[in-house]
């Protein structure tokens, strides 16, 4: 039986706020995986839930390896991120979102790139992810769901391709080497920030190291209604852009960059928004939010560029 102070191969961290009910889902899968249980672990970083999260985690007390519960107190996915990474006794570590739902050889594809690398090239692996919608799909969002689709076959990414942080393993090394999480583009309650792995990603490439793709470890990432409202795609898309911004503004020629990209958003948000008003005077509800969404995410621009210009975040 393996000490608990042993180190392993694996750790699968689940960093979760106030969706007890999708954990559940999540942990049932990992239960299943047909990776050797006495190699990897699992954490489950409750990041302040006021739900039931710890009585779902005490649930699966009986699963082999049982789930341990950490508490991280400071905001943020990335905050949890990085507690993680301090928690972890694996040599690899598997960020997985809480509300995905699992084949049992999951980990086993994800891992595999990794466990094979003797030779320290591949500073991260992301697998598949496919937007699943439980309660049904609007037509005006679905040209923004899709799978990644990078690749057929497991292997490097392009450079422009990035995989998600909802299915992404990486050496624990990288992060001696590189760092933790970026948390200023961390999404926190009140906040759709993203951008905390992308820009991880980013440094693992400046690095010289590989960022693979393994399509064979797929993931449902389920979207319930509340993900599909205007008023989630707005917001989404207005944090999404404020957080592209304050990735870029501590790399070099940020304020060339920030002036082009001012001016076109400044465009960019009148045009769609005269594209929204043509969409409602013609009876295209849908077209009309489409376009609303797009003039929004320009709106996050050009909020974001004289604060990240100024000094602030």
């Amino acid at each position: 039986m393996t000490s608990p102070a042993a180190p392993l191969l694996l750790t699968v961290a689940i960093p979760t706020y106030n969706r007890a009910d999708f954990l559940r889902q999540t942990l049932a899968g990992i239960a299943l995986q047909v990776f050797p249980a006495g190699e990897f672990e699992v954490l489950v970083i409750d990041n302040n839930s006021t739900d039931h999260t710890r009585a779902v985690v005490a649930e699966f007390a009986a699963a082999h390896p049982a789930p341990r519960l950490v508490l991280e107190t400071k905001q943020g996915l990335d905050h949890a991120r990085n507690r993680a990474i301090v928690e972890a006794r694996g040599e690899i570590l598997v960020f997985a979102d809480d509300d995905i739902l699992l084949r049992p050889d999951w980990l086993t594809q994800l891992a595999a790139p990794l466990l094979a690398d003797g030779a320290r090239g591949i500073g991260a692996v992301g697998g598949e992810v496919i937007p699943v919608f439980p309660d049904g799909l609007p037509a005006w969002v679905a040209e923004w769901h899709a799978p990644l689709a990078f690749r057929p076959d497991a292997g490097p990414l392009e450079p422009r391709h990035s995989p998600m942080g909802a299915n992404l393993a990486f050496p624990k090394w990288v992060f001696e080497e590189l760092g933790p999480f970026h948390t200023a583009l961390d999404r926190a309650a009140g906040n759709y920030f993203s951008g905390g792995d992308s820009e991880m990603i980013r440094r693992v490439r400046a690095a010289g190291l590989a960022v693979w793709f393994a399509p064979a470890a797929a993931v449902q990432h389920q979207m319930p209604a509340s993900r599909t409202t205007f008023r989630y795609a707005s917001r989404h898309a207005f944090d999404s852009a404020r957080s592209r911004v304050i990735d870029r503004a501590g790399q070099p020629g940020a304020a060339g960059y920030f002036l082009g990209r001012f001016l076109a958003n400044l465009l960019k948000a009148l045009g769609f928004a005269l594209l929204a008003l043509l969409g409602l005077v013609t009876f295209r509800p849908g077209a009309a939010k489409q376009a609303l969404v797009r003039s929004w995410r320009s709106c996050g621009y050009l909020f974001q560029i004289p604060r990240s210009l100024a000094g602030k975040i």
